[in-house]
């Protein structure tokens, strides 16, 4: 791998996890805050491929990537579907709202 491709990615994957963590600090819908989580965990994909290429365990890094994938795959389901009741039981996906409410 060559100087200018890992610069690429390493620009790549600050990119991703950057706008990843805006949208989860700046966000208050509770579905764009897990948008905003699959973004950050995608950028952090990229440097577990990335790692794997530069110390040229290439099987590796994508091993990681794919159990990454699943894991990540069921947190948004599960969080989707917990959006979805949320939504159902209180009417609102604001976070902010959700935080005041005491039961």
């Amino acid at each position: 791998m060559t100087d200018t491709t890992l610069t690429i990615l390493i620009v790549g994957l600050l990119a991703l996890m950057g706008v990843g963590l805006y949208g989860l600090l700046a966000v208050r819908n509770l579905i764009k805050v897990i948008v905003a989580l699959q973004i950050l965990v995608k950028g952090a994909l990229l440097a577990l491929v990335a790692a794997g290429a530069a110390s040229g365990q290439v099987n590796l890094g994508q091993s990681l990537a794919a159990t990454v994938i699943v894991a990540d795959t069921v947190v948004a389901v599960v969080g989707l579907a917990l959006a979805v009741q949320v939504r159902r039981t209180v009417g609102t996906l604001d976070v902010q709202a959700l935080a005041r409410l005491k039961k």
